[in-house]
């Protein structure tokens, strides 16, 4: 029921997404844009405005999917509710190889490439580090003590690193820079990566959601209760990872969706991850897409970068759920 009322809220914030903007698109003609992108067409105006904006929804969507679905996986490997995707670094290391090919005027699709190379080369390096953690030999709780202060430091030197490229860059160079970290969808091209590996790493989360149960619940037996700890911990790392390289890779550093969004939906389901895993998949990607169209609408026609939404918004939304947290 949860799942149909989202998928719901999703196809309801692709219609959202298409009609609104510096120049809306009228609920009338809706249905012959859509005939006309159908038929390859495309040549009124209602018909390339909606073009240009479902395919810019398209990739908040699975920029924000894999987010939230990188949040659960994040909370569940480090047994910390307040972990998300950037908690490890990783989002830190291809701020660095981002930020290096823009210093350098690197095309479009290079500072694609650096940003996943930076986030693969870090997570690489904290899994040489902290394997320990992940192999099932220590504790569960000991071993995400370990890879959460091993990101830490990481995620510390990459920053270090990104501070003195923005110390020495050109002005010219530093508003790009600085989007970029913030987070823009503004111009970032629908792609089928993030889509494979967003379905592939929901397909495991899925197998895993027993597994990712008792491990929640009985950390110390798990392994007595037929959960193979080692290898689990090691795939939620990796899938992980790999979630958050593609989704900074596409739009840059957006904070707080794999933090609200998990918990948001922990306080309307509960912590089934049977549930939770499909409804943060469909939550994230429909808050992220109508973080984005606020964001190009509501200082029109200037368009704000969407992380600067999400932040607005998911800060308090944060310290309310502390909030209600700390009274139950």
């Amino acid at each position: 029921m949860a799942t149909a009322v989202l998928v719901l809220l999703a196809a309801s914030c692709f219609a959202v997404a298409g009609l609104v903007g510096s120049v809306p698109v009228p609920l009338t003609q809706l249905p012959a844009a859509l005939a006309e992108l159908a038929g390859g067409a495309g040549s009124s105006l209602a018909a390339t405005l909606l073009d240009l904006r479902l395919s810019r929804a398209l990739t908040a969507f699975v920029t924000g999917a894999s987010l939230a679905l990188a949040g659960v996986m994040m909370q569940a490997l480090l047994r910390n509710p307040l972990a998300d995707p950037y908690t490890l670094g990783i989002s830190a290391g291809a701020s660095v190889g981002a930020v290096a090919a823009l210093l350098f005027m690197a095309p479009a699709w290079a500072v694609d490439a650096s940003a996943l190379a930076g986030a693969a080369g870090v997570s690489a390096l904290l899994y040489l580090l902290a394997r320990r953690g992940l192999d099932g030999a220590a504790s569960v709780r000991g071993g995400a003590r370990l890879l959460l202060l091993t990101g830490v430091v990481l995620s510390s030197a990459c920053m270090a690193m990104v501070t003195l490229m923005l110390s020495i860059a050109p002005e010219s160079r530093l508003r790009s820079m600085i989007f970029w970290m913030i987070g823009d969808i503004a111009g970032a091209p629908v792609r089928a990566t993030p889509w494979i590996v967003l379905a592939g790493v929901l397909v495991f989360a899925l197998r895993s959601a027993r597994s990712l149960n008792v491990l929640a619940v009985h950390d110390g037996a798990a392994a007595t209760l037929g959960v193979r700890v080692g290898p689990t911990l090691q795939k939620l790392f990796f899938c992980s990872a790999l979630l958050t390289a593609t989704a900074v890779a596409s739009a840059g550093s957006i904070g707080f969706v794999g933090l609200i969004i998990p918990h948001a939906l922990r306080f309307a389901f509960g912590a089934d991850h049977r549930v939770l895993i499909p409804a943060a998949t469909l939550a994230g990607g429909t808050f992220l897409v109508l973080a984005d169209t606020l964001a190009r609408t509501v200082v029109a026609p200037q368009q704000l970068p969407v992380g600067v939404i999400t932040a607005l918004v998911g800060a308090p939304v944060f310290l309310y759920q502390l909030h209600r947290l700390r009274s139950a």
